[in-house]
């Protein structure tokens, strides 16, 4: 008796056909996780678990901002699919970084704001990051100093400092996160960010600027003028 195949025979042979002819960029969102899936899938149908997860999501990019724990609440996704796509968001954050490490930070501006919003955007608590620079404006430590809660992260002017000069840092970059959405900076942030430069200035440390990140955009404290 002839066994009938599936309906997805043959798909997967096709879908990586296409990639190598076409390249991942003719793949609709959900046919990327469909793909990364197959790794962890060698033989059932990927595509419904694919869509599923957008659809619970709303986007690949949330899709790889959720935590294990939301992922596993998908119904078909357990250890080793909720593995795998927390992977992708750090190989992103260290090929990112990789190109920054390359040249001066202020020479590769867009690839380091690129960086933060892959590193922080979707980010559901707000984390304070210091990027310490040396005299070439080089990357030498990217750091979080401080974590929060979802609108709020206690920032110690006196200690961003320290951390520099243990580093022998030159120069600097602060960074932080807005999970609400809106990269306005608080008159807070203003303050805290005048008495960061006031005190650094003291002691021959730059501070470059201070960048706000959020998954609509993103906001700098020299453009806009603080700094």
């Amino acid at each position: 008796m002839k066994t009938e195949k599936p309906h997805y025979h043959g798909h997967r042979d096709r879908l990586r056909q296409r990639l190598l002819e076409k390249g991942a960029e003719s793949f609709a969102d959900y046919e990327v996780l469909e793909f990364l899936l197959f790794g962890v899938n060698p033989r059932g149908d990927t595509k419904p678990l694919a869509k599923k997860l957008i659809e619970t999501f709303g986007s690949l990019a949330e899709v790889f901002a959720a935590s294990p724990d939301e992922l596993k609440q998908v119904a078909g996704v357990g250890n080793a699919a909720a593995s795998l796509l927390k992977l992708i968001p750090e190989a992103a954050r260290r090929l990112t970084k990789d190109a920054i490490l390359e040249q001066p930070v202020i020479d590769s501006w867009d690839r380091l704001v690129e960086y933060c919003t892959i590193v922080m955007a979707r980010e559901k608590i707000e984390q304070f990051r210091l990027l310490f620079l040396d005299r070439k404006n080089r990357l030498i430590a990217d750091e979080i100093q401080q974590k929060g809660t979802i609108d709020h992260t206690p920032v110690y002017p006196r200690e961003v400092v320290k951390r520099a000069l243990e580093l022998s840092a030159s120069a600097l970059i602060m960074v932080h996160n807005h999970p609400s959405g809106d990269p306005s900076p608080s008159q807070a942030d203003i303050a805290m960010t005048k008495e960061v430069k006031e005190i650094c200035g003291k002691l021959g440390i730059e501070l470059h600027d201070h960048l706000i990140i959020s998954k609509t955009g993103n906001s700098s404290f020299r453009q806009l003028g603080h700094l």
